[in-house]
């Protein structure tokens, strides 16, 4: 899929729905630039935690944003996201900063603060950016447009296979838990809720293994760009 100028395929939806993974894997496929944004509000979250604040304190977190430089970089193809120089990318992936970014990314001034790097992203790059908000905000005439779900138990157990696997402390119950929560902070926020784009396609992932998710939205992309 050879194009001229710059695409951007848009993959939104909720926490553990694939988003990251499928889309990694995509972007390595089709040569283009991966941006999971979802690390992003995870690096400002980890920042506030950092600095002692409570993520849902808006006025602490914008008098944070100033002296806060978020970047993505990329290690042997792999995205590394540092915060003010250091490498934070192992350690934005717990529970707590998961409900950190949730709380920073219903500030206006974050998303304002993060809403430039994104889309210059697009603007110089081929690009398969992940987010919640990336088909109806950040990105909206993206080319192709993707709303990837599936069941909160569902993304709940591959979240908590995945934090198991890195050796973290945690219960099914509590992820599922967290889950829920940020399903509902996210999708109720006043600005920039998740929500499908009205052009965006649906695709369900319970039951497919990390392969057939793949290849569907491999599929998709292809027919949209033919």
């Amino acid at each position: 899929m050879k194009n001229n100028k710059p695409v951007s395929v848009a993959i939104d939806g909720p926490g553990g729905a694939g988003k990251s993974t499928i889309a990694r894997i995509l972007a390595k496929r089709l040569g283009y630039i991966y941006v999971d944004t979802g690390a992003l509000y995870r690096a400002v979250g980890y920042a506030a935690l950092t600095a002692g604040l409570d993520p849902r304190n808006a006025e602490a977190v914008c008098a944070l944003l100033p002296s806060l430089c978020v970047e993505l970089t990329y290690l042997e193809g792999e995205q590394r996201v540092l915060v003010n120089k250091e490498d934070v990318s192992d350690r934005i992936r717990t529970p707590e900063v998961s409900m950190a970014a949730s709380a920073v990314s219903a500030i206006p001034e974050v998303r304002r603060f993060l809403f430039a790097l994104q889309q210059d992203m697009a603007v110089r790059h081929s690009v398969i950016m992940d987010g919640r908000d990336i088909g109806t905000v950040v990105l909206p005439q993206a080319q192709v447009k993707i709303f990837l779900t599936a069941s909160a138990e569902e993304r709940a157990r591959r979240r908590y296979e995945e934090l198991i696997g890195k050796g973290m402390s945690v219960t099914f119950d509590e992820v599922l838990r967290d889950m829920e929560e940020r399903d509902k902070n996210d999708s109720e926020r006043a600005t920039a809720p998740l929500k499908a784009a009205d052009d965006a396609v649906l695709v369900r992932t319970d039951g497919d293994t990390l392969e057939e998710s793949v290849e569907r939205i491999y599929r998709i992309v292809e027919e949209a760009l033919a």
